[in-house]
């Protein structure tokens, strides 16, 4: 399908006919920005450069039941199967995120909890036209308009939206709505190619990240770990606000009878995520957790799936307590000695 165009007095109907399936957006809830539903009351909110909370919350909740059960009984009551889903307005970088995550969760067992809601959701980006100062998704092979991730791409113009659908999703949302939309013009994608070329322009932070996974192992004792971590609170911000961080707990909750299994968010920063039934901990101080972080996305991830598990969203920078910039973090590495 060949791109297509929204213009601005149609927005609110484009909404309404999306509206039909279960409809997510970036939305303001408090001081945070997260995706949430689409209601009258809710609507979706453009002006987000990027949500607090990362797209990954939507296949990955922060708490989850995977199966309810009583006890003595062997029945379980496993979730309700999931239904279509439209999530709008995500960024290229969240949305290239899922693509590092996907593997995780597809690896040696197919998680079904998150490849199901995967498969039921269509993606449509937007993109960004004014990143955020503490944004380098270009070091890492995206862009402010990548379409990795995926089903559409969405281009605010002056007048307008250029539509750019990339998958047979996206194209079916399209056509779902094809009423509402006109052929874009030559000069609606020249508009966005020049959007495109000076949102990337504007991106100001850097790193070379070649040469960074190799160079990390032969780094295991070096100095470097122990003044990247004095500072570090241990709170695990940055692995919770990260889209690509994907460690978890599971427990059993039993209130009477009632009981269900759940998995919930953990964090490699956190002493207790490593500590053994024994009392032994193989990474009792920050600066052994801190530099786990640091591999498991630079070289851990790379040797197992080819890939860096980051994709420069800056949220990590820009959420620190204690102003750790991973980017800072990683131009260390590239100087440490061997």
């Amino acid at each position: 399908m060949e791109k297509m165009k929204l213009t601005k007095e149609k927005f609110n109907d484009f909404i309404a006919a999306l509206e039909k399936e279960r409809l997510y957006a970036p939305q303001k809830e408090g001081e945070t920005t997260k995706v949430l539903p689409v209601t009258k009351e809710n609507r979706p909110d453009f002006t987000v450069s990027n949500t607090t909370v990362p797209l990954k919350s939507f296949f990955f909740p922060q708490t989850e039941t995977l199966f309810q059960f009583n006890l003595g009984q062997t029945d379980m009551k496993l979730p309700s199967e999931e239904e279509k889903a439209v999530v709008l307005g995500i960024r290229p970088c969240d949305a290239k995120s899922l693509t590092i995550v996907d593997k995780l969760f597809s690896w040696d067992v197919d998680d079904p909890y998150y490849l199901k809601k995967r498969a039921q959701t269509t993606l449509v980006g937007l993109a960004c036209n004014k990143p955020c100062a503490n944004c380098f998704c270009t070091s890492l092979g995206g862009s402010p308009a990548s379409i990795e991730g995926l089903d559409v791409l969405m281009t605010e113009l002056e007048d307008g939206f250029l539509l750019d659908p990339v998958t047979e999703k996206g194209t079916a949302l399209c056509q779902s709505v094809q009423e509402l939309l006109a052929e874009a013009s030559e000069e609606d994608s020249s508009q966005a190619e020049a959007i495109h070329k000076e949102a990337r322009e504007s991106i100001t932070r850097q790193i070379d990240a070649a040469g960074i996974p190799e160079k990390l192992p032969g780094l295991w004792e070096n100095k470097l770990w122990q003044e990247i971590s004095d500072s570090c609170l241990g709170c695990g911000i940055c692995t919770y606000l990260c889209p690509t961080c994907h460690c978890f707990d599971m427990q059993d909750e039993v209130e009477g009878i009632e009981g269900r299994r759940c998995r919930t968010w953990d964090s490699c920063m956190f002493g207790e995520y490593t500590m053994h039934a024994s009392g032994h901990n193989p990474r009792p101080t920050r600066r052994e957790r801190t530099r786990n972080r640091i591999n498991h996305k630079y070289s851990y991830f790379v040797d197992k799936f080819g890939e860096i598990a980051c994709v420069g969203c800056g949220r990590c920078i820009n959420r620190c307590p204690v102003n750790i910039d991973i980017l800072d973090n990683l131009a260390q590495v590239r100087e440490a000695s061997l």
